[in-house]
């Protein structure tokens, strides 16, 4: 059996007397889209936090290509492959659009020239359909236009695992359309991707595999056809209301 990408085991994660994430284990292997759902403050974000480095666990063991990278720090996190987009977009709205991609290019730690960075950074904008607004501020762009940004800046850095944190939030259908074409181009050149989502029918689409949290604790690991059915989860989080239009829905491959 191959290495899994990403390996988790007994992760936790304490604040204070909070216990945010609580001795999740799951795998990601090389190539999977997987979707990461559950209620407002189910520990989906910090668990991210945790995978690259932005926060440190109070327990368990975080493997990527079979290292342990429990205690990495986030420059380590991006040199070895491991990007994210954030939920709030935050560009640096001073620095034209094409500077923002080439700093994400840099802290990757591939590219040790500016000129290289630039490189890259143009082929990410021509990707994500940004092409035309190089030279502009990122103050400049829609919040789709931002998006976008975000996705050219995480490309830039080379990454094995993309983590795409609500992407679609606040986007209207043609624009997750749009969004959605993107991650799966992503996905054909072989990134693995977890993508936490909200939108239900997106991630139904979307994602070969579906983790579940709430309070903190992974209740469902599954194919969607399986955690649609799934009690746990759908008193959790979807609603037997909900729960049965869902299993009418078209879903992945």
């Amino acid at each position: 059996m191959s290495t899994p990408l990403l390996s988790l085991e007994r992760v936790s994660k304490n604040f204070g007397g909070n216990r945010a994430v609580s001795d999740v284990t799951f795998s990601l292997k090389e190539g999977e889209i997987v979707g990461l759902i559950g209620p407002n403050g189910a520990g989906k974000t910090t668990l991210v936090n945790l995978i690259t480095g932005v926060q440190r666990a109070s327990g368990g063991t975080i493997r990527f290509g079979g290292l342990d990278v429990t205690d990495q720090r986030p420059f380590q996190a991006a040199r070895r492959g491991l990007a994210r987009t954030f939920q709030i977009v935050q560009p640096f709205p001073a620095m034209t659009v094409l500077e923002n991609v080439a700093a994400g290019a840099l802290f990757g730690g591939e590219r040790t020239s500016r000129a290289d960075a630039t490189e890259v950074a143009r082929g990410q904008l021509e990707f994500v359909g940004l092409a035309a607004f190089a030279d502009r501020p990122a103050s400049a762009l829609t919040l789709a236009g931002r998006k976008r940004l975000e996705l050219a800046k995480s490309l830039a850095m080379n990454p094995k695992l993309l983590m795409l944190d609500e992407v679609n939030a606040g986007l209207n259908a043609s624009e997750i359309d749009g969004a959605l074409a993107l991650i799966r181009k992503v996905a054909e050149r072989g990134v693995t991707i977890l993508v936490i989502e909200h939108l239900m029918k997106v991630v139904m689409s979307l994602a070969q595999r579906l983790l579940v949290l709430h309070h903190g604790e992974l209740i469902a690991d599954g194919v969607p056809a399986e955690i649609v059915d799934d009690p746990r989860v759908i008193e959790a989080y979807l609603g037997g209301k909900f729960a049965r239009r869902l299993k009418e829905m078209p879903q992945h491959g």
